[in-house]
């Protein structure tokens, strides 16, 4: 079995490099053989610099695209059969890979997702980002009737025939929205295990909480509607 994790990254040099050190190590301690793909959204600082030195593969994108551009890059190019994404902001923490795997390797699901809002995991998230998770999941169910603690989570691992059965069109964070309604849709199994999250304490975040919310209740819709 070959595991894949794509580490999508934009403007990060202060935190990609110990994301994939770490990543590295948490990776080798589950025995599976790995391929890390790191995916550069066109940053301007020394993210990139920072990366090549850590010996995974790196892709560019030609221009600044957003996070669903460069995950879906990722996607292309990853060969595992079970693919990871991890964020590059220093908020997921790699050393819970093992932890994200287990419903796939026991062949309990197809999808896991990583999820900051169970059980009694430290989270340290914004009050506003909070509701519009929860606004999210409630739709979700709605739509689905996927019951999910949270939607928006970056840090997941899927098989590689959950990436097969989908054509994904997002450019940006409704990424993970798009992907986890077409695959409740395609009714694979979906599960969620807790994880610790630190909001990021440098650095800003791409995150434009009307805009980017806009688009996330768009794809939502229109992926529990068209497919």
């Amino acid at each position: 079995m070959l595991l894949s994790i794509i580490i999508p990254m934009y403007n990060e040099e202060s935190t990609v490099g110990n994301i994939i050190d770490r990543v590295k190590a948490a990776a080798q301690q589950t025995g599976l053989s790995t391929e890390i793909i790191v995916v550069d959204d066109h940053s301007y600082d020394r993210s990139l610099q920072v990366a090549e030195n850590r010996g995974v593969k790196i892709y560019q994108l030609k221009q600044h695209l957003g996070k669903g551009y460069a995950l879906r890059a990722g996607f292309a190019k990853a060969r595992g059969d079970v693919i990871v994404t991890i964020d590059s902001d220093g908020s997921h923490m790699p050393e819970e890979l093992a932890e994200v795997l287990a419903p796939i390797l026991c062949n309990q699901a197809d999808l896991v997702i990583g999820s900051r809002y169970m059980n009694h995991k430290h989270v340290a998230a914004r009050r506003l980002n909070a509701f519009g998770v929860r606004l999210f999941n409630y739709l979700i169910d709605l739509f689905t009737g996927q019951v999910i603690t949270d939607s928006q989570s970056g840090y997941r691992a899927m098989t590689r025939e959950v990436l097969r059965s989908q054509k994904l069109y997002s450019g940006e964070y409704e990424i993970e929205s798009e992907m986890l309604v077409k695959t409740a849709r395609k009714k694979f199994r979906i599960a969620e295990v807790p994880i610790s999250f630190e909001q990021r304490t440098y650095g800003r975040s791409g995150v434009d909480p009307l805009l980017d919310g806009s688009k996330i209740l768009f794809w939502i819709i229109m992926a529990s509607t068209k497919g």
